[in-house]
Protein backbone atom coordinates (compact mmCIF):
# COMPACT_ATOMS: atom_id res chain seq x y z
CA UNK A 1 0.00 0.00 0.00
CA UNK A 2 1.35 3.32 -0.87
CA UNK A 3 2.54 5.59 1.76
CA UNK A 4 2.31 9.29 1.37
CA UNK A 5 4.98 9.95 4.09
CA UNK A 6 7.44 7.73 2.37
CA UNK A 7 8.39 9.60 -0.79
CA UNK A 8 9.13 12.85 1.85
CA UNK A 9 11.36 11.06 3.96
CA UNK A 10 12.86 8.34 2.08
CA UNK A 11 14.84 11.54 0.49
CA UNK A 12 16.81 11.39 3.91
CA UNK A 13 17.39 8.28 3.81
CA UNK A 14 20.98 7.43 5.59
CA UNK A 15 24.28 7.83 3.50
CA UNK A 16 27.49 6.69 4.72
CA UNK A 17 27.23 8.80 7.89
CA UNK A 18 24.74 11.76 9.00
CA UNK A 19 26.81 14.90 10.31
CA UNK A 20 24.00 16.98 13.20
CA UNK A 21 23.00 20.51 11.45
CA UNK A 22 21.06 23.45 13.65
CA UNK A 23 22.04 25.36 15.94
CA UNK A 24 22.92 24.71 19.34
CA UNK A 25 21.06 26.24 22.03
CA UNK A 26 17.95 26.34 20.33
CA UNK A 27 15.29 27.24 22.62
CA UNK A 28 11.62 26.47 20.84
CA UNK A 29 12.63 22.68 20.02
CA UNK A 30 12.81 19.86 22.43
CA UNK A 31 16.76 18.81 21.38
CA UNK A 32 19.91 21.38 20.99
CA UNK A 33 19.70 20.41 17.12
CA UNK A 34 18.72 18.41 14.45
CA UNK A 35 19.64 14.91 14.65
CA UNK A 36 19.39 11.73 12.69
CA UNK A 37 16.59 9.79 14.25
CA UNK A 38 14.24 7.02 13.14
CA UNK A 39 10.67 6.62 12.71
CA UNK A 40 9.26 3.45 13.76
CA UNK A 41 5.92 2.88 11.59
CA UNK A 42 3.07 1.03 12.25
CA UNK A 43 4.07 -1.71 9.85
CA UNK A 44 7.47 -2.26 11.26
CA UNK A 45 8.99 -0.32 8.86
CA UNK A 46 11.94 2.37 10.03
CA UNK A 47 12.63 5.40 8.19
CA UNK A 48 15.90 7.14 8.98
CA UNK A 49 15.58 11.10 8.75
CA UNK A 50 16.78 14.23 10.12
CA UNK A 51 14.75 15.43 13.10
CA UNK A 52 13.74 17.41 15.87
CA UNK A 53 10.42 18.18 18.50
CA UNK A 54 9.06 21.31 17.84
CA UNK A 55 7.66 22.68 21.33
CA UNK A 56 5.99 25.35 20.32
CA UNK A 57 3.83 24.01 17.50
CA UNK A 58 3.91 20.35 19.00
CA UNK A 59 4.60 19.23 16.08
CA UNK A 60 7.50 16.50 14.92
CA UNK A 61 9.58 18.03 12.25
CA UNK A 62 12.00 17.01 9.36
CA UNK A 63 14.64 18.28 7.12
CA UNK A 64 14.88 18.00 3.54
CA UNK A 65 17.12 20.03 1.47
CA UNK A 66 17.91 22.43 4.42
CA UNK A 67 13.57 23.20 4.59
CA UNK A 68 12.07 22.37 7.99
CA UNK A 69 8.61 20.11 7.40
CA UNK A 70 6.64 19.15 10.01
CA UNK A 71 4.92 15.57 10.04
CA UNK A 72 1.32 16.11 9.49
CA UNK A 73 -1.95 14.54 11.30
CA UNK A 74 -2.30 12.53 8.25
CA UNK A 75 1.21 11.08 8.34
CA UNK A 76 1.52 10.84 12.19
CA UNK A 77 -1.57 7.95 11.88
CA UNK A 78 1.09 5.83 10.27
CA UNK A 79 4.00 6.61 13.11
CA UNK A 80 4.06 4.57 16.05
CA UNK A 81 7.61 5.79 17.89
CA UNK A 82 10.29 8.12 16.71
CA UNK A 83 13.79 7.85 18.49
CA UNK A 84 16.06 10.37 18.50
CA UNK A 85 19.52 10.36 20.03
CA UNK A 86 18.89 7.41 22.11
CA UNK A 87 15.56 9.38 23.46
CA UNK A 88 12.21 7.94 22.55
CA UNK A 89 9.15 9.83 21.75
CA UNK A 90 6.02 8.42 22.05
CA UNK A 91 2.84 9.39 19.70
CA UNK A 92 0.00 10.48 21.93
CA UNK A 93 -2.81 11.15 19.57
CA UNK A 94 -1.20 14.60 17.31
CA UNK A 95 1.33 14.98 19.81
CA UNK A 96 4.73 13.16 20.87
CA UNK A 97 5.72 12.17 24.45
CA UNK A 98 8.86 11.58 25.58
CA UNK A 99 9.38 8.37 27.41
CA UNK A 100 11.56 9.28 30.32
CA UNK A 101 10.88 6.11 32.60
CA UNK A 102 9.48 2.38 32.20
CA UNK A 103 9.26 -0.24 35.21
CA UNK A 104 5.94 -0.99 37.18
CA UNK A 105 4.96 2.55 35.80
CA UNK A 106 5.71 4.81 33.43
CA UNK A 107 6.91 8.68 33.29
CA UNK A 108 6.50 10.80 30.41
CA UNK A 109 7.24 14.29 29.55
CA UNK A 110 5.20 16.70 27.24
CA UNK A 111 6.99 19.89 25.94
CA UNK A 112 5.29 23.06 25.83
CA UNK A 113 6.89 26.33 25.40
CA UNK A 114 5.31 29.60 26.25
CA UNK A 115 6.20 32.65 23.66
CA UNK A 116 6.74 35.92 24.62
CA UNK A 117 6.55 38.83 22.00
CA UNK A 118 8.73 42.51 22.22
CA UNK A 119 6.03 44.27 24.95
CA UNK A 120 3.92 41.23 26.14
CA UNK A 121 5.48 40.13 29.20
CA UNK A 122 3.25 41.11 31.86
CA UNK A 123 4.29 42.76 35.20
CA UNK A 124 5.10 39.67 37.30
CA UNK A 125 7.53 39.25 34.86
CA UNK A 126 5.95 36.19 33.05
CA UNK A 127 3.22 36.28 30.27
CA UNK A 128 0.09 35.64 29.64
CA UNK A 129 -1.73 32.70 27.51
CA UNK A 130 -3.45 35.30 25.15
CA UNK A 131 -0.18 37.20 24.55
CA UNK A 132 1.82 33.76 24.22
CA UNK A 133 -1.08 32.48 21.58
CA UNK A 134 -0.75 36.00 19.68
CA UNK A 135 2.72 35.59 19.87
CA UNK A 136 2.82 31.92 18.23
CA UNK A 137 0.33 33.18 15.67
CA UNK A 138 2.56 36.19 14.36
CA UNK A 139 5.58 34.27 13.20
CA UNK A 140 3.36 31.56 12.32
CA UNK A 141 2.18 33.42 9.46
CA UNK A 142 5.27 34.11 8.64
CA UNK A 143 6.70 30.42 8.30
CA UNK A 144 9.28 31.18 10.63
CA UNK A 145 8.13 28.77 13.29
CA UNK A 146 10.22 26.22 12.70
CA UNK A 147 13.49 28.17 12.19
CA UNK A 148 15.95 27.47 14.55
CA UNK A 149 16.41 31.08 15.70
CA UNK A 150 13.44 33.15 16.67
CA UNK A 151 12.75 36.84 15.26
CA UNK A 152 14.91 39.35 17.69
CA UNK A 153 12.94 40.23 20.83
CA UNK A 154 10.86 36.82 21.14
CA UNK A 155 11.35 34.60 23.98
CA UNK A 156 10.91 30.94 24.41
CA UNK A 157 9.54 30.18 27.54
CA UNK A 158 9.46 25.88 27.60
CA UNK A 159 7.87 23.97 30.46
CA UNK A 160 6.99 20.36 30.69
CA UNK A 161 4.16 18.55 31.94
CA UNK A 162 4.73 15.05 32.70
CA UNK A 163 2.90 12.17 32.76
CA UNK A 164 2.44 9.24 34.58
CA UNK A 165 1.15 5.71 33.58
CA UNK A 166 -0.07 3.39 36.21
CA UNK A 167 -2.34 0.43 35.80
CA UNK A 168 -2.75 1.41 31.88
CA UNK A 169 -4.40 4.85 33.42
CA UNK A 170 -2.83 8.18 32.08
CA UNK A 171 -2.68 11.24 34.45
CA UNK A 172 -0.85 14.47 34.50
CA UNK A 173 1.07 16.42 36.54
CA UNK A 174 2.15 20.00 36.22
CA UNK A 175 3.63 19.85 40.30
CA UNK A 176 4.47 18.16 43.34
CA UNK A 177 1.40 18.74 44.61
CA UNK A 178 -0.23 17.50 41.79
CA UNK A 179 2.26 14.42 41.82
CA UNK A 180 1.68 13.64 45.37
CA UNK A 181 -2.35 13.23 44.93
CA UNK A 182 -1.82 10.81 42.41
CA UNK A 183 0.37 8.33 44.99
CA UNK A 184 -2.11 9.31 47.64
CA UNK A 185 -1.10 5.94 49.91
CA UNK A 186 2.39 6.71 49.99
CA UNK A 187 2.45 10.83 50.87
CA UNK A 188 4.57 10.03 53.71
CA UNK A 189 7.22 7.59 51.78
CA UNK A 190 7.48 10.78 49.35
CA UNK A 191 7.68 13.24 52.35
CA UNK A 192 10.14 10.76 53.79
CA UNK A 193 12.32 10.91 50.20
CA UNK A 194 12.74 14.44 50.07
CA UNK A 195 13.88 14.83 53.48
CA UNK A 196 17.41 13.53 52.08
CA UNK A 197 16.89 14.35 48.46
CA UNK A 198 16.54 17.14 46.76
CA UNK A 199 13.46 16.83 44.02
CA UNK A 200 12.60 20.00 42.20
CA UNK A 201 10.14 19.27 38.92
CA UNK A 202 12.11 21.47 36.94
CA UNK A 203 15.15 18.38 37.16
CA UNK A 204 13.88 15.92 35.16
CA UNK A 205 16.52 13.79 36.55
CA UNK A 206 15.13 14.43 40.33
CA UNK A 207 11.70 13.42 39.48
CA UNK A 208 12.61 10.06 37.31
CA UNK A 209 14.82 9.30 40.25
CA UNK A 210 11.62 9.39 42.33
CA UNK A 211 9.00 7.80 40.44
CA UNK A 212 11.80 4.91 39.80
CA UNK A 213 12.14 4.84 44.07
CA UNK A 214 8.33 4.71 44.27
CA UNK A 215 8.26 2.01 42.31
CA UNK A 216 10.06 -0.11 44.63
CA UNK A 217 8.55 1.11 47.56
Amino acid sequence: MKNNLYPILFCLIMMTSYGQVGSVGITHYALPEFTVGEILMNNGQNIRALLNYNILSEKMIFEENGKKLAITETQLNQIDTVFIKNRKFCRKEDKFLELLYFSKSALYAEYKCRLEAPGTANGYGGSSQTSSSSSFSSIEDRGIQYELSLPDGYKAKPYTIYWLKTNAKMSSFKNMKQLMKLYGNKKDLIKTYKKTHDVDYNNQESIIKLVAFLDTN
